[in-house]
């Protein structure tokens, strides 16, 4: 049995993703800022300790021991071009420790626990299609969170490929989240969709299934690779 370490699981794409991988038999770990159940370990990534207290609380609950660990959580929060200079700095600071500092403490503890213990592991990242495409001009923090994260996946795919730690990125574009929902109606709501020719957006059961896939059934052949799923709204 695959025990994972799951951020960001208590609602939208973590949520289904939960539910997938403990379908399958695994046992998840799950994370959120503040844990809405025992099964849930809470830590706010705004904090530059809360990882390492994540993933110190996590090993003990999974015996010692990780597979996989999906890096989920995000921030999803605009910041105006003609915010104040302390108010957009802020803004830019939080967005870029919780979606991508805090996922790459996690990866750093994941990939030295595998090290140290001469056995492979597996991380999935959930990255955005902003991370290529780029965002709106009030999100250009969580565009360059999610390309570095996007850059922090390949270099550990190649990094340690030969020790068999691989890394799977996604990049989902709209999904019907609160976080997403709350942007498609300030962006114009159904005029919006017309930039997806599947005509809507995702659901998190389809995210969720890849990372299912990714976390249990990917060949270690593919590590590296990024996986779309944005309608063809983005097409590389």
């Amino acid at each position: 049995m695959s025990a994972i370490l799951l951020t960001g699981s208590s609602r939208g794409i973590g949520a289904a993703a939960r539910e997938a991988l403990e379908k399958r038999g695994a046992k998840v770990i799950g994370h959120a800022t503040s844990a809405a159940d025992e099964n849930t370990i809470p830590a706010d990534f705004s904090q530059p300790s809360a990882p390492q207290i994540l993933w110190e609380e996590a090993l003990d609950r999974a015996n010692g021991h990780i597979d996989v660990l999906v890096n989920n959580a995000g921030l999803f929060k605009a910041t105006a071009l003609d915010s104040s200079d302390i108010e957009w700095l802020d803004g830019w600071e939080e967005t870029l420790r919780i979606n991508l500092t805090a996922a790459a403490q996690l990866s750093r503890f994941a990939v030295s626990h595998w090290l140290d213990r001469g056995v492979p592991g597996r991380i999935v990242h959930v990255a955005s299609r902003a991370g290529y495409r780029g965002d709106s001009p009030a999100h250009w923090h969580y565009a360059a969170a999610k390309g570095g994260m996007l850059a922090m996946h390949k270099t550990i795919a190649r990094g340690y490929a030969a020790q068999r730690i691989v890394s799977f990125a996604i990049t989902p574009g709209f999904t019907d989240t609160a976080m997403a929902g709350d942007y498609l109606e300030s962006r114009g709501g159904e005029q919006l969709l017309r930039d997806i020719p599947l005509g809507r957006v995702a659901e998190p059961a389809e995210i969720a299934r890849i990372i299912e896939f990714c976390s249990l059934d990917a060949p270690e052949s593919m590590t590296g690779a990024v996986i779309d799923a944005n309608g063809a709204s983005y097409v590389r």
